[in-house]
Parts: C-alpha cells; sequence; structure tokens
C-alpha cells in the first residue's frame, strides 16, 4: 500500500502519522519527492482502514500495490534512485561505464587495462577474482590475490573497483571492495542476497540466465528488505534457443526496468553476445534505449586471455566504442 501526502505536508505531520501507521503492524518507506512525499506500507497492511486513512487531511490518496516487490517499486519511490560510488553516480541522468578483463591475471595486467580504460573514458574498473565457470576444469579465477591486484589497480588509477563475489562466507574479502557483483548463476542465491542486505555497499545485481523481469526484481527485494538500497540493476542476456550467440539480449528490459523501478539500470553486452564485434552494436542499442550504463569486457591481449577472450575488446576497441557512446548521449 501506498499513501501520497499533499505537498504541504509538515515533518511533524509525517513523523505523526508515521508513528501511527506503525503502531498497525507495517514498516514505513517515506520517499521525498519534489511536489508530494510517499509512504510505502510494506508487511500486512489489511489492518490499515484505507478509507480512514484517504480521509486524513494530509493525504492525497491511497493505492494498494499489488506487485510483490515493494522497495524497489517506483509507485513506493517516484524518483530515480542515483546511486554513488565514491563519487561516481549512477542513475538519475547519470551515467556510468564499468570496463576490464572478464578475470584478474596478473598485477601488470590489471594495472595496464585500467590506465587504458581510464583513459578512455571509463568509470569503473571490472575485474574477476572469483570466477564461476561452467566446468570445473577452467580457470577459477586468483580469488584472494586477485582482489589484492585490483585494488592496486584501483591505487594507481583512482578508479572505483567492481568484481564478484561467490559465497557469503568471502564477504570479510570484500571490505575494501567499492561495488560487490552478483552474478546471473547468483541471482537467486538468497540466503546471499540477504547477507549483502545487511552491508551498506552497493550491489550490482545480474539478471539469471532465464529469469523474468518480476523474479529479477525481486532479488533486488530481498538485498533492499534488509536495509540496503544501493541496488544497480544489469541486463546481461537471457537464454534462448538462438545459437549465433552467447545469450540473447533483452533491450526492452531497459524502458520496462525503468518503468518498474527505480533503481538503476546498466547493460552488459559482452556476455549478452559472447562475440566481440557484436558489443559494440548492442551497447549503443542500449545507451539509446535508456541505460543508466554499461559494463564492458576489455583485455589487452584477448586472443591469450584466460576467460572470454572472444568477448572482450582491445584497449583501442573500447577507445572507439566509449567515444561512440559519448556521441549517443549527445544525441540523447
Amino acid at each position: 500500500m501506498i499513501a501520497v501526502l499533499k505537498k504541504n505536508t509538515t515533518k511533524e505531520q509525517i513523523d505523526h502519522l508515521t508513528a501511527w501507521l506503525e503502531t498497525q503492524g507495517v514498516e514505513v518507506h517515506p520517499s521525498y519527492g519534489v511536489d508530494y512525499t510517499v509512504l510505502g506500507l510494506v508487511g500486512d497492511t489489511s489492518r490499515i482502514d484505507m478509507e480512514l486513512l484517504d480521509s486524513l487531511a494530509i493525504v492525497d490518496s491511497v493505492k494498494r500495490v499489488s506487485d510483490p516487490f515493494k522497495q524497489c517499486n517506483r509507485k513506493f519511490h517516484p524518483e530515480d534512485t542515483v546511486v554513488d560510488v565514491d563519487g561516481v553516480k549512477i542513475g538519475g541522468g547519470h551515467f556510468a561505464i564499468i570496463a576490464g578483463p572478464c578475470s584478474v591475471e596478473s598485477r601488470e595486467q590489471m594495472i595496464a587495462v585500467a590506465q587504458s580504460v581510464k583513459a578512455a573514458g571509463a568509470t569503473l574498473l571490472r575485474g574477476g577474482a572469483f570466477k564461476p565457470r561452467t566446468s570445473p576444469y577452467d580457470f577459477q579465477g586468483l580469488k584472494a590475490d586477485g582482489i589484492e591486484y585490483l585494488l592496486e589497480a584501483k591505487k594507481e588509477t583512482g578508479m572505483p573497483i567492481v568484481t564478484e563475489i561467490m559465497n557469503a562466507n568471502h564477504l570479510s574479502m570484500f571490505e575494501d571492495v567499492d561495488v560487490i557483483q552478483v552474478g546471473a548463476r547468483n541471482m537467486q542465491n538468497f540466503e546471499l542476497l540477504k547477507e549483502l542486505g545487511k552491508t551498506q555497499k552497493p550491489i550490482l545485481l545480474k539478471r539469471g540466465l532465464a529469469n523474468t523481469l518480476k523474479e529479477f526484481l525481486m532479488s533486488a527485494e530481498y538485498i533492499m528488505s534488509e536495509g540496503n538500497g544501493n541496488v544497480i540493476l544489469c541486463e546481461r542476456g537471457i537464454r534462448t534457443y538462438e545459437t549465433y550467440t552467447r545469450n540473447t539480449m533483452d533491450i526492452s528490459c531497459i524502458p520496462l526496468l525503468h518503468e518498474l523501478s527505480h533503481l538503476p539500470v546498466i547493460a552488459d553486452p559482452s556476455h549478452a553476445t559472447g562475440k566481440a564485434r557484436l558489443v559494440e552494436p548492442m551497447a549503443m542499442a542500449a545507451t539509446a534505449a535508456g541505460t543508466d550504463g554499461l559494463m564492458i569486457e576489455v583485455h589487452n591481449d584477448p586472443a591469450n586471455a584466460l576467460c572470454d577472450g572472444a568477448q572482450s575488446l582491445t584497449p583501442e576497441e573500447f577507445a572507439h566504442l566509449a567515444e561512440k557512446i559519448r556521441k549517443v548521449r549527445e544525441i540523447l
């Protein structure tokens, strides 16, 4: 349920109404806009007398929300959420490019790629320290050493870092990581999501391989229900019957997610297509569709990459793409 309050409602009146609503056994989540304040009521709202609430002098309207996701719902929070990552903002008109290799392979590689993508316009640095691989015989990442190399690259360039977590037991190793990524295979690892919700770190949540948007938003809800509202949604392609690409990039989900949720939405065309030559057109399409950012895999030697070299751009290709993205955004 949501209660929209009238424009000139005072803080004292809001606090008084909030206190009364909480005695009815619901949680109250206020969202302060330019013209209106919206109170989102979460819990068993059947005890709330809608007619009584609607009749109050400070209340403009009351509506029941049938969607199972509440806190990430735009009806509860009409204004765009802006996630601030160590000064880099994502959402609400702020655009970010996250770039770097699929896997951290060495200190030298990480610093070299970090310097090149920053020079081309990237604002955050990505790199996989823990790698979820389909085969147990494939490279699994450098783990703690990989995080150390990411932090050294951050020290060299000043770029905030993004890396994926596989297990809640590893959280202590992520204390200095700026954005914790939840990969597609862990999108519905609910115990992990709840633990991440107890932190206040920005969480980059990737859509699962075959999940609906409702399921995607419910996973975001798991994080937010524990108190962490710093969630970034990421479309990374879904599994279909198509075999010419690794996955099928769902461009339509970008405007739909913006319609359904106030959370920032970014796109990962590298994993969505699995082919370096398709990254540029998909990145431009996602930008035109209104994404708040892009996640691009960049490797200084893709042919010899330990992971996903086929979908990685060279630093020169990334610089070319970044320039095209700037031009698309200028037009928009």
